[in-house]
């Protein structure tokens, strides 16, 4: 599913933020992404959801060299993946419910077959009542909530999540690990950066540790 080989990264002509980077996860594996602030784990999402190019070594998505493939190849390829950003990163002339519904407006489907399973999953999350409201008018923790929900409504073959609960209490933040846990269950391969160490306990999974650039899984 994802295989980096080699892998070293780093902006313009300063020094590395990862280092000979070498692990492979396999489709419908789950993985804590865990280190210092600074230590890369953005870096490392990035380059897994091919918004980043690495500057020297492979990485392997779908069975394809990323850095091969045609920029209209990629784009596709992106529609596969779900992630969410720590600046959430919605559409603000969209309401919630729009944002969350854009990903299968892009594949094409027809709103009646969605309209309800949006509908379900931002009850879920606890958004029923804040819907049909504009971006601009929700916290933090509500659009929190909204970037996950757009990033699983689609089932996407892998997930990667950017401290998906750095601004949610802990009761929201187990319920969110449920729907990440019962997506991975469904196939979804998943990976979550987070510093919260009793979301980690929750759910015995292997860790992506990042540490000075370097990468080992334990």
């Amino acid at each position: 599913m994802i295989r980096l080989t080699n892998v070293g990264l780093k902006y313009d002509s300063g020094p590395d933020v990862l280092t000979d980077v070498t692990f492979h996860l396999r489709p419908g594996s789950f993985h804590f992404l865990h280190g210092e602030s600074g230590a890369g784990k953005t870096s490392l999402l990035r380059l897994m959801f091919m918004s980043l190019h690495p500057s020297r070594g492979e990485i392997r998505m779908f069975n394809e060299d990323i850095t091969a493939v045609k920029p209209q190849m990629r784009a596709q390829m992106r529609r596969r993946i779900g992630i969410v950003f720590q600046d959430f990163r919605l559409l603000e002339h969209l309401t919630v419910w729009e944002n969350v519904a854009l990903p299968l407006q892009v594949l094409g489907k027809k709103p009646a077959d969605y309209r309800e399973d949006v509908t379900d999953l931002l009850q879920w999350v606890g958004l029923g009542d804040r819907m049909y409201a504009n971006p601009s008018v929700l916290s933090g923790g509500e659009k929190q909530r909204a970037a996950i929900a757009r990033a699983v409504i689609g089932k996407p073959e892998v997930l990667l999540a950017d401290e998906p609960t750095g601004n949610v209490d802990p009761q929201m933040a187990r319920r969110l690990l449920r729907l990440f846990v019962e997506l991975n269950r469904l196939g979804t391969s998943v990976v979550i950066a987070t510093h919260d160490h009793q979301l980690m306990r929750q759910f015995k999974a292997p860790r992506i540790e990042v540490h000075r650039g370097h990468v080992r899984i334990i």
